[in-house]
């Protein structure tokens, strides 16, 4: 009798424990667990090194949904031991590929599981497992299909922290109901049609801000809750905050870049043009006068203008290659 062939590895990392549907929780407002006519809500914990603070949040959120998953960055202790032993589903990447990348890996494993509601939620007990059903009833009830817990009402936030997260808000530019949303919120609701329609392609700390641009994109209905958060004892991310920073904001303007490229390059041409145009004629203005050119503002003048042309350039061939490559996929 010949043998059963091995599930298929998940793309990006291997999957080492996978214990199906947490069989004694019980999840508010579902009837019976695994039944058809009643709706899949998962939860997506990315984690590197948060051996202290995964069994908590993976108890916890155990309480609120069907299903868990545990994407481990590469972590190098017992992240992923703790998170099965308990139940969860865990897939581990080979080595610490980035927030972006974990959280690409969660959005694909909630497809593949065609599940109806996906939560994600960091694992370093930022995020109060308790407030799942906060962020899953309006999709439940068809009111949106992406839910932001908004950090911004808590108390907590560290003062420079919210500083930063309101320039990369409006860096991003994504709003519901006329106000702009707290775009690096990991914690997030998404329906079945956000999954369907939403790729993360950023590897960093940017992915949250891409994610919610393709949201809007879409035509995908955006709202938030108020959320609470804990930022006290905790070591709430990994890397340097100007780095997460700045990586944040070029992941915004490479999005923009790629999604607009004549009024990204097509703009920044025009303001080298004038930057071209002003040295120019002081270049020529200082030559009528005394016979002589100055090099500095000659070269400056020579150096926007080429800059302008070639970002004019560089936007017309982004435009037309974008437009062939969707007149092709529709």
């Amino acid at each position: 009798m010949p043998k059963p062939e091995p599930a298929p590895e998940p793309p990006g990392g291997k999957l080492i424990g996978s214990s199906g549907r947490l069989g004694s929780l019980r999840v508010p407002g579902l009837a019976r667990l695994g039944s058809r006519d009643q709706p899949l809500i998962v939860a997506a914990i990315p984690a590197f090194n948060e051996e202290q603070t995964i069994a908590k949040i993976v108890a916890r959120a155990s309480n609120h949904v069907q299903r868990i998953l545990v994407v481990d960055d590469g972590s190098e202790d017992d992240t992923s031991l703790i998170a099965e032993k308990l139940g969860a589903t865990v897939i581990r990447h080979p080595r610490n590929m980035g927030k972006g990348a974990a959280l690409r890996t969660c959005l694909d494993w909630a497809r593949r599981e065609r599940a109806d509601v996906l939560v994600t939620l960091d694992a370093d007990g930022q995020h109060d497992p308790d407030e799942i059903p906060n962020l899953v009833s309006p999709i439940l009830s068809k009111e949106a299909d992406v839910v932001i817990g908004n950090r911004r009402l808590s108390d907590e936030m560290p003062t420079l922290r919210r500083f930063g997260a309101r320039i990369l808000d409006r860096a991003t530019g994504v709003k519901s109901k006329g106000i702009v949303v707290d775009a690096q919120s990991g914690y997030r609701a998404y329906s079945r049609t956000a999954l369907e329609k939403v790729t993360a392609a950023e590897s960093g700390m940017g992915v949250d801000s891409e994610i919610l641009m393709r949201a809007r994109d879409a035509g995908l209905r955006i709202i938030e809750t108020p959320i609470a958060v804990k930022y006290k004892d905790l070591e709430t991310s990994t890397h340097n905050p100007v780095y997460h920073g700045l990586d944040v904001f070029f992941s915004v303007v490479k999005f923009i870049s790629i999604r607009h490229p004549l009024l990204f390059y097509g703009g920044f041409s025009a303001i080298m043009f004038v930057v071209a145009v002003a040295f120019g004629m002081q270049t020529l203005d200082y030559y009528a006068r005394w016979g002589r050119v100055i090099t500095n503002l000659a070269l400056i003048s020579v150096s926007a203008g080429i800059m302008a042309f070639l970002s004019f350039f560089t936007g017309v061939i982004l435009f037309t290659l974008i437009t062939v490559m969707r007149e092709r996929q529709s």
